[in-house]
């Protein structure tokens, strides 16, 4: 891995996006789906790609479709979303690479910590605006997208510096980190000002060659 002048490998953390970056669908879609609520999540999503609502008002209607479900049937629908291949190994050789790689979302804690059990993930940070009390998700309150936030956070627990980082993610808040942190990777964006606003754009079905292609970035001059 290519190192900075007299320190340390420069990617201490590698911070990921979910839904539609290690998914290839948005993961509410097949949550709604197999909860019943279907058309309410095709209507917040148009009607947040059509930016008529913003991404607090959006993510609130994405919490309410689990509202007063049991986790049981969140986590089935997780174990069904389609996801990218290698996901738990490319986590592994961002590990070897020296890279602390932890999950930055919108999602909140049970979606969150789903993830990190089953590919490996190191830490997480998404709105904590939803609780579960016994086994019954709860209703979502004072829902705030911050991401620069839970970056800072992320960043703080791994004892590093935003330039030492490289965030990978599909959308207009992922975006609005790459020129913030060391390096930006749009992953599968849909967006065209996504991976225009990115260091590096890729389409790839492997998480493990995204990984690959951390490892070879250099910090941005």
């Amino acid at each position: 891995m290519t190192a900075l002048p007299g320190g340390p490998p420069p990617w201490s953390l590698v911070s990921v996006d979910v839904d539609g970056t290690l998914t290839t669908v948005h993961g509410w879609q097949v949550i709604a789906g197999r909860l019943g609520r279907r058309r309410e999540f095709e209507r917040t999503q148009r009607r947040f790609l059509a930016r008529e609502i913003g991404e607090d008002e959006h993510l609130e209607d994405m919490l309410r479709l689990a509202e007063g479900r049991r986790i049981e049937e969140v986590e089935a629908a997780l174990d069904a979303t389609p996801h990218l291949r290698e996901i738990a190994a490319g986590v592994r050789l961002l590990h070897d690479q020296g890279s602390r790689v932890a999950l930055l979302t919108h999602n909140p804690p049970y979606i969150c910590a789903w993830y990190a059990r089953r590919f490996g993930f190191d830490d997480f940070d998404g709105t904590g605006a939803q609780p579960v009390v016994d086994g019954v998700i709860g209703r979502p309150s004072a829902v705030r997208a911050d991401k620069p936030a839970g970056l800072a956070r992320l960043a703080a627990r791994a004892g590093t510096s935003w330039d030492r980082v490289v965030h990978v993610g599909d959308g207009w808040a992922d975006a609005a980190l790459f020129p913030r942190v060391g390096r930006g990777i749009a992953l599968n964006s849909r967006l065209p000002e996504v991976d225009r606003a990115a260091d590096l754009a890729l389409h790839t079905s492997s998480f493990r060659a995204v990984a690959r292609r951390i490892g070879s970035l250099g910090p941005r001059t």
